[in-house]
């Protein structure tokens, strides 16, 4: 197996919180290395203590193996850490598709993200409900079915929704 191919086999692993993304569409796939037939693969977890982490690099281990391919060894990188800007533009589209509101830029000097998202604080105002486009809505809670996201109403369509912080 070649770099490219080891990269494209990554595109089918999903991620276990948001199975609709692949761990390359997240952006915590950092490196690829192959030398001859083993095979690293470096991953930088979406926060140090993600509870998914092992089960994300047992489900590289098994796509490789299942591939044929191997040895594999995966590694955590943790600097630098990841942020939300690692996300691909794939993988907004599918977390928007999926019902969940991606997150803005988080850089500062960027001013405003896509979706209101303030340098001085990174908590997003009107956020534009995934189903109906209405920016009539609230925050329920700080948190949602996973820590990284947080959970929404629109008060538009009545429906919940989540949004993806940014880090």
């Amino acid at each position: 197996m070649n770099t490219a191919q080891a990269w494209a086999l990554l595109d089918t692993v999903p991620d276990p919180e948001l199975p609709a993304l692949s761990l390359r569409d997240l952006g915590i796939v950092r490196d690829v290395r192959v030398d001859g037939p083993a095979i690293e693969v470096v991953l930088t977890p979406t926060y140090s203590g993600c509870p998914a982490t092992e089960v994300i690099a047992q489900s590289v281990l098994d796509a490789f193996s299942a591939a044929g391919c191997g040895p594999v060894t995966v590694t955590q990188q943790l600097a630098p850490p990841w942020t939300s800007d690692w996300i691909s533009a794939a993988g907004r589209a599918k977390l928007q598709a999926s019902g969940i509101v991606p997150p803005g830029c988080t850089d500062a000097g960027a001013g405003f993200g896509p979706i209101g998202t303030s340098p001085i604080s990174i908590r997003p105002r009107h956020l534009a409900c995934p189903r109906c486009s209405s920016r009539d809505t609230e925050r329920l809670s700080v948190f949602g079915s996973t820590a990284c996201k947080a959970l929404y109403r629109c008060r538009a369509c009545r429906e919940p929704f989540e949004h993806f912080k940014p880090l």
